[in-house]
């Protein structure tokens, strides 16, 4: 059961840096946007707002690379935990509202256009399918072709 187990977790952190790697890489080419995105959550000052959207990006491409390589696997795991209930907390919170946005995940956010509507639902569907992976790195950490493996390999 324990071979089993290294490969669903191995799935989980590769689709979980997967999941990183491109909404962190579909934000970084337009930092001001990314903003903007932060922005419309209506959470916190402009400024602020400015500062997590450059930021945001960054850490979602980190968090991927190191998932992908597998390295501080289950820290990885807790920091993607974190952000992702963050994340969601601030859907709940835009729809809790009435605000009308693109939550800016996989895309450049903001207010959405007339006839368009948010899909709300929908996204915190799939942060929870995130955070699902998340939660089996962060109970099963240990996981095939990582370098936390070889770490470990070496360290024996």
């Amino acid at each position: 059961m324990e071979t089993a187990w290294s490969w669903i977790s191995t799935a989980a952190r590769l689709g979980l840096a997967a999941v990183w790697i491109i909404a962190g890489g579909l934000k970084v080419t337009d930092l001001a946007a990314s903003g903007r995105a932060v922005n419309a959550y209506q959470l916190m000052p402009y400024s602020a707002a400015q500062v997590v959207g450059a930021i945001q990006p960054f850490l979602e491409i980190a968090l991927g690379l190191l998932l992908l390589i597998g390295l501080a696997v289950r820290l990885s795991a807790g920091i993607s935990a974190v952000l992702l209930v963050i994340f969601m907390a601030g859907i709940v919170s835009a729809w809790a509202r009435g605000l009308q946005i693109d939550c800016g995940c996989f895309s450049k956010g903001g207010a959405l256009g007339a006839g368009q509507t948010p899909e709300y639902g929908w996204e915190l569907a799939r942060d929870a399918g995130f955070l699902v992976l998340a939660g089996v790195l962060l109970w099963r950490p240990r996981t095939r072709i990582s370098m936390d493996g070889l770490l470990m390999g070496v360290a024996r």
